[in-house]
């Protein structure tokens, strides 16, 4: 094969936010697949805070990506050549196939998407991991139920956006926590939240008091830190707390240890870790659902695109520490 494939690898393990120096950049020519192989040219890229995780030494829920690889990530792509008996030429795929322009893959974790069904993007996202997070997250821990009062941080990102919206559906209220006005219209005004609230420029205690007079019975945390604090005070008796992320504290030097965790105690309530691969074997039975909501309207995809080649990568991560996304972060490459 011809084709240069141009590659971000990992070159050192960042202190707090990553630098130019944290980053190499490669290239080197496609190999040709061999017997059960196949080559896919990647168009999309995901973007997901948990990069940062991946990058320190461990321990973790994942092994950390070693120095000197190709930067985990998950992608989506057409296959250019096969000698693989069930992926051809022309398939369309996903699968953690990094920050590169090609990937050679065994297909090992590597499943079909169908582009005539949803945008390819939309498989980073809502039909991806993203959405297999929202999903497990809010109704296996978080066990929610009807009529249940759910509060969730970084509403306006990848998985918080999705898991509001699934709250609703399933007959709960919903109140999301976001940073700017724009993002808080758009989630209450799009995405049918009963309550926005500003973090930026909102005491969040309060207004939790305010929107949950009765108390959350479900709290699905992104950020960590100080709004994790906030919510602690307003739980309802066994109300479940979901840890899915921790964005604000995924870079600082000193981790924010949660203040309020005698709440806890106090109202028989719970707090569990997630990790959406806990699921794999399910994934089919909740992906089926949400494609359903989504093809009746009932559930509403958004992906922030931003086009341009690997070499854009580092840029696009920062985006999610400076909290510029709105939906799922995705790189296209063109």
């Amino acid at each position: 094969m011809s084709e240069l494939n141009h590659q971000v690898r990992l070159a050192e393990r960042p202190t707090g936010v990553p630098t130019a120096s944290s980053w190499q950049f490669t290239e080197e020519p496609v190999s040709p697949p061999q017997p059960g192989q196949f080559v896919v040219a990647i168009s999309h890229i995901s973007i997901d805070p948990a990069m940062r995780g991946w990058m320190n030494p461990g321990p973790s829920y994942i092994e950390p990506v070693e120095l000197g690889a190709v930067m985990r990530a998950g992608a989506v792509g057409r296959v250019i050549a096969s000698e693989h008996p069930r992926f051809s030429v022309g398939d369309h795929v996903y699968g953690a196939l990094g920050v590169q322009e090609f990937a050679l893959t065994d297909g090992a974790g590597v499943t079909k998407v169908d582009p005539t069904l949803a945008p390819l993007p939309t498989y980073l996202g809502t039909l991806g991991l993203t959405g297999l997070t929202a999903y497990f997250g809010l109704l296996d821990v978080g066990r929610l139920r009807e009529g249940d009062t759910v509060a969730v941080s970084g509403a306006a990102g990848a998985v918080g956006s999705v898991v509001g919206q699934i709250a609703r559906i399933k007959g709960a209220r919903a109140i999301g926590i976001a940073g700017g006005a724009r993002k808080c219209a758009w989630i209450r005004d799009e995405l049918g939240f009963d309550a926005a609230i500003d973090y930026r420029s909102e005491d969040v205690a309060k207004a939790l008091r305010r929107h949950a007079p009765t108390g959350l019975d479900v709290y699905f945390d992104n950020v960590g830190g100080e709004i994790l604090d906030a919510a602690l005070t307003r739980l309802a008796r066994g109300a479940r707390i979901v840890i899915c992320g921790a964005v604000s504290q995924y870079n600082a030097a000193k981790v924010h240890a949660p203040s309020n965790y005698l709440a806890l105690l106090v109202q028989r309530a719970s707090m569990t870790g997630m990790v959406v691969f806990d699921y794999a074997n399910r994934y089919a039975e909740a992906s089926a659902e949400l494609a359903r909501w989504l093809g009746e309207g009932r559930l509403i995809s958004r992906e922030d695109i931003v086009s341009g080649g690997v070499a854009d990568f580092p840029d696009t991560l920062l985006k999610l520490f400076r909290g510029e996304n709105t939906g799922k972060l995705v790189l296209a490459l063109g």
